[in-house]
């Protein structure tokens, strides 16, 4: 069985809130398309978070349609199974699956329900592709560990395949062991669960979430580009493109070849190459003193590479002009949107004071976009304020919530207690 395997494209991601990013991934596809033509495998899977946002916009989803319509116009014999991950709308994701049956193309964004009586007869159907050359147990996001239901739907897989045929389970979880390089968790904020409790039975669980392509428990090799494991084996794909300039290693798409049930499990890495790279200055891993240096700097760069994102890393003791940002975007105007700025500068050297004002909090656009408490950012952004007293304002903020569950509880009260207006027409009949 052999199967490209891939996950987190983030399709319709604005960088740095300021750049779109359709160009890169078309670029992407265009490879993804080459790989497919010349691999011809059995199966495209796609892991999770197929959007950056729970609601695209409406040229991001025809994207979305077109990039899939045409790999499967190219490999007509290939099946393609997507799955939602914690960026998408699994209802959303889901809605037209029916239609995409139609083209081959299997998409399952609702996870079993944690409440196994709500579940159908035959419920698992839902989660089984069935290939001439094995089986793909296809798992969105699920918020929980659900081994039991997880292992139902491999005690149906196991039973039927007697004929001793490769298993693929794809998830979209955080397992333990990971490499969460280039991410923004916290330490001890990341909440993983255990391989195990994605049941037994599988050869390969192709994972999402996690942008570093990797092997858990084979993290020493995890850049190798041909290694061979015994089955089971459990991997990240990698994202499709560098989310951030903090995922400074290559990124690829797994070619995955199973030989039997229980044999050898077969990883090809293909290199992705990204139309726009990402880049630090100064190259040297040291540190500019000065901004006028470091414009100057900016300023060669820009003649000299002309395409591709930049991040400085700064000391301390740099005075920053309020406008140097607007100074380093007015210098990138020239270049059509090729060069693009990171300002989430890398500080160094010893602060003068606890934090810097003009630091950057310590997450990106994705993180603010799902935030559905306040106190989180206000946690995440305390340092940047002198003197706040955390319990004080979480306090407020309970109050208001309160004051506005209150205001919700009387107005529906008025509206169950209003009389309804006599109907004019029957009343003039009536009399």
């Amino acid at each position: 069985m052999k199967i490209l395997h891939t996950a987190d494209l983030h399709l319709g991601q604005v960088i740095y809130q300021h750049y779109d990013r359709s160009d890169e991934h078309r670029h992407f596809f265009r490879q993804l398309e080459r790989w497919c033509r010349e691999e011809r495998p059995d199966a495209l899977l796609v892991s999770g978070d197929v959007f950056d946002m729970q609601q695209p916009s409406a040229s991001v989803k025809k994207a979305f349609t077109d990039y899939f319509v045409e790999l499967h116009r190219q490999c007509p014999a290939m099946t393609i199974v997507i799955t939602a991950g914690n960026h998408d709308s699994a209802s959303r994701l889901e809605a037209d699956s029916a239609v995409w049956d139609l083209a081959g193309i299997r998409i399952v964004g609702m996870p079993p329900s944690a409440d196994r009586q709500e579940h159908a007869a035959d419920w698992q159907e839902h989660y089984i592709v069935r290939l001439t050359t094995g089986y793909v147990v296809a798992l969105p996001y699920m918020t929980g560990e659900r081994q039991a239901l997880v292992q139902s739907v491999l005690d149906k897989v196991t039973a039927e395949n007697t004929a001793g045929l490769p298993v693929v389970v794809m998830a979209h979880q955080a397992v333990t062991g990971l490499d969460a390089s280039g991410h923004n968790f916290e330490v001890g904020s990341l909440k993983t669960q255990d391989v195990s409790t994605f049941g037994t039975g599988f050869d390969y669980l192709a994972l999402g979430h996690i942008h570093k392509p990797q092997t858990i428990g084979h993290q020493e090799d995890c850049m190798e580009p041909w290694v061979s494991y015994q089955a089971p084996v459990a991997r990240y794909a990698g994202s499709a493109l560098h989310v951030s300039c903090d995922e400074a290693y290559p990124h690829t798409v797994s070619l995955v070849e199973l030989h039997g049930h229980g044999g050898r499990v077969d990883i090809r890495q293909l290199r992705i190459d990204e139309l726009r790279h990402f880049y630090v200055l100064p190259a040297d891993a040291s540190s500019y003193a000065s901004f006028d240096e470091a414009l100057a700097a900016i300023s060669l760069f820009a003649e000299t590479t002309r395409s591709g994102y930049l991040r400085l890393r700064m000391d301390y003791a740099a005075p920053m002009p309020p406008n140097f940002a607007q100074m380093v975007y007015d210098l990138f105007a020239a270049y059509d949107d090729e060069l693009r700025y990171n300002p989430k500068i890398i500080w160094t050297g010893v602060p003068s004071g606890s934090v810097r004002p003009d630091a950057p909090p310590t997450f990106e656009v994705a993180d603010l976009q799902q935030m559905t408490d306040p106190m989180v950012f206000v946690e995440k952004t305390k340092d940047h304020y002198a003197g706040l007293d955390l319990d004080e304002v979480r306090t407020a903020f309970e109050a208001v919530k309160a004051e506005i569950l209150l205001m919700e509880e009387e107005s529906l009260g008025k509206a169950v207690g209003k009389p309804k207006k006599a109907d004019k027409t029957n009343d003039t009949q009536a009399k």
